[in-house]
């Protein structure tokens, strides 16, 4: 598939306080200008104690700007014309001292004098915090996080973990990639805010034995897709995982499980409280009756053991039964005869709407395509990567719910 373009067309001012996490903007140069972006960077004097300008101009293939004063601006305003032109402005790493700055209105420097310059109606402010742990925890700080939230800035962490002083804990600045997806999630419409979305991924695994299972060809990148959408779109997002190994979406709440009684375990007490239940696990549909406590042993006179399966709940079915059930959308992998069979599933289970795909030809991959069943008829979405995919699909749910309501 070729390189995503969420940020084609968009230009971010990125400022650097000053920072040892200044080394990571150099690589979120790289990640939003491969995202299509383009990016103007500005360094305070304490920024370029820990990254040159030189390494920054060349991530950005445009001149650095470090000087209220700067001679190469014709009206001599660089405060002014950065920031008309960006869509807008993100500070990482920002520093404890650039934070309070930003609170108090202060404009010493070109960065922050450019903060406050900005037409805050069309240039928003997103600021990376980078501190030590002490630093980020002392009262004073969340003083002034608060009130820089309150003012109208988006806060992005900051996140935990070893710090360059040697302690560990909360303060560092989120990696590059964390936050360009956070920047590429800023600028989607919110399509689901005030929502809740529960959302299952995965297979489940049905153990045979201690070493055996049960389970089907599902990696679970559709479900987690549709979870980083929904919760790009401003939905509060639960996801109920079988085993898989990926990350879990920034701002999304995780529930592991792995076998399909412990979703259902899962999943109907947190329905009612949602808005949206979309079932993308792939539940395996039988489990063994008995399960043995050690490994079953080979007999060596070629006899192969029975084994008894009985049937495991249905989720997606128990979901829409409930008295007050959320939206609720299925998925139906299958192998033939797609609108059929997706026809057929969606009345059974006496859902509204079911995603059909043909579950051979995308087991794994990170492309689909995906056709759409509801009482009306049916229509494609096209052939594309599954996070494009997936905010389709959000948008036809949106679309189909309405405005947001209290759920039950």
């Amino acid at each position: 598939m070729p390189e995503r373009q969420d940020l084609a067309g968009r230009h971010i001012l990125l400022g650097l306080s000053g920072g040892i996490a200044s080394y990571k903007s150099a690589e979120l140069v790289r990640e939003l200008s491969r995202a299509g972006a383009t990016v103007q960077v500005v360094m305070t004097e304490a920024a370029e104690h820990f990254i040159t300008p030189v390494t920054m101009q060349a991530l950005s293939n445009r001149p650095v700007v470090t000087s209220q004063w700067d001679a190469r601006e014709p009206n001599n305003m660089a405060h002014i014309n950065l920031t008309r032109e960006a869509d807008a402005m993100l500070i990482a790493p920002a520093s404890a001292d650039f934070i309070a700055k930003l609170v108090q209105g202060r404009a010493d420097d070109l960065l922050s004098l450019a903060c406050l310059a900005r037409p805050i109606e069309r240039c928003p402010l997103l600021v990376a915090p980078a501190m030590n742990r002490e630093m980020w925890a002392h009262p004073a700080t969340q003083r002034n996080v608060r009130q820089l939230v309150a003012d109208g800035a988006t806060l992005l962490g900051p996140g935990a973990g070893d710090q360059a002083c040697g302690e560990v804990g909360d303060g560092r600045m989120l990696e590059a990639v964390e936050l360009c997806e956070a920047m590429i999630a800023f600028f989607q419409p919110k399509l689901l805010a005030g929502r809740r979305v529960l959302i299952t991924a995965g297979p489940t695994f049905e153990p045979i034995d201690p070493v055996r299972g049960i389970t089907n060809h599902s990696s679970g990148k559709m479900g987690f897709a549709l979870a980083r959408a929904a919760q790009e779109a401003g939905a509060q997002v639960t996801l109920v995982a079988g085993p898989v190994h990926m990350p879990t979406p920034r701002g999304v709440a995780r529930l592991d499980v792995q076998t399909a009684r412990q979703m259902h375990a899962a999943v109907l007490p947190l329905a009612p409280q949602h808005d949206v239940f979309i079932a993308t696990a792939a539940v395996a549909d039988w489990r063994p009756d008995t399960t043995a406590d050690q490994k079953i042993k080979k007999q060596g006179d070629s006899r192969v053991p029975t084994l008894a399966l009985t049937e495991n709940p249905d989720i997606l079915a128990a979901v829409a039964a409930l008295p007050q059930r959320p939206y609720c959308v299925g998925f139906a992998a299958e192998s033939e005869q797609l609108l059929q069979h997706a026809s057929e599933k969606r009345l059974r289970k006496n859902i509204p709407l079911i995603v059909g795909n043909l579950g051979p030809a995308t087991f794994g991959r990170d492309d689909n395509a995906l056709l759409l069943v509801d009482e009306q008829g049916h229509h494609d979405i096209p052939h594309a990567d599954k996070l494009t995919l997936a905010r389709a699909l959000v948008r036809e749910i949106a679309g189909r719910i309405g405005q947001p309501h209290t759920p039950a």
